[in-house]
């Protein structure tokens, strides 16, 4: 098990903890960002992880002056091969190999919507604070306009702002099948968030957060990380299909495509279709006619 974050984090040589951007230690927690505008904070483990069926606890807090949708942005649990780098996924880097946990609290496609006057369908709309996974091989970007909808492999609605309450987050990884639940209401109850099977995840990369504040702000606490070795009976079959990978997969993955509704035709629009259908109808009618006492008129001067 990997120590509780606050004790030693890159206090001294032999921490396993490495703080990085605007992350500081307070006396029970770190706080990735402050509730300040333009911040970037990360804490990264210094050991790479070896273990094949692993369950990951978040002890966190979300807390900030910013109303409902006026905070942001979240901030993102990682287990990846490369460690302290920033960039514009919740402060760390974009096209990154692994898995990335996302805690968002801030909806920019609801927004953007909302300013091209669309609106989504019952069935696409999400509600934020949302939580969602992402497995990338390098090869995929995060969709910050659309909050990752493009990658994502599954996720929920997580109410985790401003609670006086505890709010816990847990990463399970077992025989390839990935697992994330939350602890969210005070009542010491894991829900249900993602579960996705056929992950594989290669061994030696490294865990990390990060966050990042933009215009909006908020307090991004990590009270804990705690990483505990799960131990798994594996039947033979089992063992001989769980071979070390050496590329972040998922089986049989199909990304989602983004379910924009259409905008509904004008009038005019239609009418157009509608006219110029029946031209080329009544064009092509005419020309089979024409064929057709071609054909009749070679027939007879044949038969003749």
């Amino acid at each position: 098990m990997l120590p509780s974050l606050p004790p030693g984090v890159g206090s001294s040589s032999s921490a396993l903890w490495d703080l990085l951007g605007n992350a500081m230690v307070m006396t029970q927690f770190i706080r990735l960002t402050p509730d300040q505008q333009s911040r970037q904070g990360a804490v990264w483990n210094r050991v790479p992880c070896y273990l094949r069926d692993w369950e990951m606890q978040v002890h966190f807090k979300i807390h900030g002056q910013g109303k409902k949708n006026l905070n942001g942005d979240g901030f993102a649990l990682w287990y990846t091969k490369d460690r302290m780098q920033t960039g514009p996924v919740f402060g760390s880097k974009d096209n990154f190999l692994g898995l990335g946990v996302f805690v968002d609290t801030y909806p920019n496609e609801e927004k953007q919507q909302e300013a091209q006057k669309r609106r989504y369908t019952p069935g696409n709309q999400r509600v934020f604070p949302y939580i969602s996974a992402m497995v990338n091989n390098g090869s995929l970007s995060y969709d910050h306009d659309h909050d990752g909808r493009p990658t994502e492999l599954g996720g929920c609605t997580a109410m985790v702002r401003n609670l006086d309450h505890d709010t816990f987050l847990v990463i399970r990884y077992v025989k390839r099948r990935l697992t994330v639940m939350i602890d969210i209401d005070g009542k010491h109850e894991w829900r249900d968030c993602v579960d996705v099977p056929g992950v594989r995840l290669p061994r030696g990369y490294y865990f990390g957060t990060s966050s990042v504040t933009g215009d909006l702000s908020d307090n991004h606490d990590i009270i804990s990380l705690k990483l505990y070795q799960l131990t798994v009976e594996r039947t033979p079959e089992e063992e001989k299909w769980d071979r070390e990978v050496f590329l972040p997969v998922v089986d049989n993955m199909k990304l989602p495509g983004l379910d924009v509704p259409l905008e509904p035709m004008s009038g005019l629009a239609l009418f157009l279709i509608v006219f110029f259908s029946l031209v080329a109808a009544v064009f092509a009618v005419v020309i089979g006619i024409i064929v057709y006492n071609k054909w009749q008129e070679q027939s007879r001067k044949h038969f003749y």
